[in-house]
């Protein structure tokens, strides 16, 4: 082996070395990095945990509440009294000192059911955090496979901006040994390296965009931006997708209509939580106290006290205004306005499916179609090289099946990308996008 084959051999060697060291990430980790460390995931996550704190009946005014208290009171006075049986007494700097501690406890044991309604909403809110979490996370699932799936496009592309890259540097060199035995002008050499020189732009146009895409990836992915990855070489659409079983998915596991069906519940708490106030409230009262108390002047110089006490209260409200029955009106309303945002948000959500499943039926059409396209340019493309080296067909001619055949390349390899997006986003609409 001489010293330039040497040199080459080492220069594939580092490639493929290079190539095996760097990470070939799938759709299934690059989703899995994304729930693990994306932000507004994250946040989403730590919202449901406080709304998950917060179901507990003493956050709904179930429980009793027990205070502990102590008051220590002194005083320095001048002192001057005057007595039934007539005597004076005077005293300076007369201290006196009352201190009082205890423990009470007063619990509301009836308030027109509010405090169940109140609890309820605690509960309804934490499924409201929870399909607000699961709409964060297909949301950004969506994200990251639709980003994921189109660098395994732009993957495709630059493999066949790569062949037609061999193909235009081949016709330059095929254009060279013509022009030199005087079997070709200079202008077809020109010519060919002109179409070289474009095939080159668009190559570091592409590889450009690629490395964008990548770093936009990892940002979703929440990592560093720097790393470098490989992406599985083939896009799988799933072509079984039925329009009336993702119709019934949409219904029953859209997390935005769950989210309005939640919320129109938790109007109907907050009105029968108004509507308690008409009722009355009654509320128990129990504690025990100690006191002691001291005086250098008066007919008590000291006084203890300890004991239990205990008692009840209620209150009815007779007069507000009318301010209850404008509360159980507004709150009627806005019950009406939860039952419409649902209809509005169902039949937006159907309208979307609909027309999402059409663009993607004729996705899946195209892709078909772009495929036979492929594999006739490819045939065009080989026939003409053959017929070009021979010297039989024009150079005009070998470069329009050059381009037919990274058109239709390109056209297949966007087709799939086209209609693995219309599934991702059908799936996503109907809560069933894997994670």
């Amino acid at each position: 082996m001489d010293f330039k084959n040497y040199l080459l051999f080492l220069l594939i060697l580092a490639t493929a070395l290079y190539s095996n060291a760097q990470e070939v990430l799938t759709v299934e980790e690059a989703v899995k990095i994304a729930l693990e460390n994306n932000y507004q995931i994250k946040t989403a996550k730590n919202d449901l945990r406080m709304d998950e704190v917060g179901v507990s009946p003493g956050q709904a005014g179930m429980l009793p509440q027990v205070t502990a208290s102590v008051v220590d009171n002194n005083s320095v006075q001048n002192l001057s009294q005057t007595r039934v049986d007539g005597t004076e007494v005077e005293r300076d700097n007369a201290k006196n000192s009352n201190l009082n501690y205890g423990v009470a406890l007063e619990w509301t044991i009836f308030d027109g059911l509010r405090m169940f309604a109140n609890y309820e909403q605690l509960e309804e809110t934490q499924k409201l955090g929870e399909a607000e979490l699961k709409q964060a996370i297909l949301g950004k699932v969506g994200d990251v496979m639709t980003t994921y799936y189109d660098l395994v496009q732009q993957q495709q592309q630059l493999s066949a901006l790569d062949s037609t890259l061999l193909i235009s540097e081949q016709r330059v060199e095929l254009a060279q040994n013509r022009f030199t035995i005087g079997k070709a002008s200079k202008l077809e050499v020109l010519n060919a390296q002109v179409d070289l020189n474009t095939d080159k732009t668009q190559m570091q146009r592409q590889q450009e965009l690629h490395k964008n895409t990548k770093i936009q990836l990892n940002e979703q992915l929440a990592r560093d931006l720097k790393i470098d990855f490989k992406v599985i070489p083939e896009i799988f659409v799933d072509q079984q997708l039925n329009l009336e079983e993702l119709e019934n998915q949409v219904v029953e596991e859209n997390p935005q209509l769950q989210a309005e069906k939640i919320s129109k519940r938790i109007s109907e708490l907050q009105l029968k939580q108004i509507k308690a106030s008409r009722y009355p409230s009654i509320y128990v009262t129990t504690g025990y106290n100690i006191g002691n108390s001291t005086s250098e002047l008066g007919f008590s110089t000291r006084s203890q006290s300890n004991g239990f006490n205990y008692g009840f209260g209620a209150s009815l409200n007779l007069f507000d205004g009318f301010n209850q029955n404008r509360n159980e009106k507004i709150g009627k309303i806005a019950l009406e306005n939860a039952e419409i945002a649902i209809a509005e948000q169902e039949q937006s959500l159907t309208s979307m499916v609909n027309s999402t499943y059409q663009t993607y039926l004729t996705n899946i059409s195209l892709m078909e179609l772009e495929e036979k396209n492929e594999s006739i340019a490819k045939e065009n493309l080989d026939i003409t090289v053959e017929k070009y080296r021979i010297g039989i067909i024009p150079t005009i001619e070998f470069r329009t099946a050059q381009l037919n055949y990274i058109n239709a390349k390109v056209r297949n390899s966007n087709a799939k990308y086209q209609a693995k997006v219309s599934e991702i986003i059908l799936k996503q609409l109907a809560g069933s996008l894997q994670i």
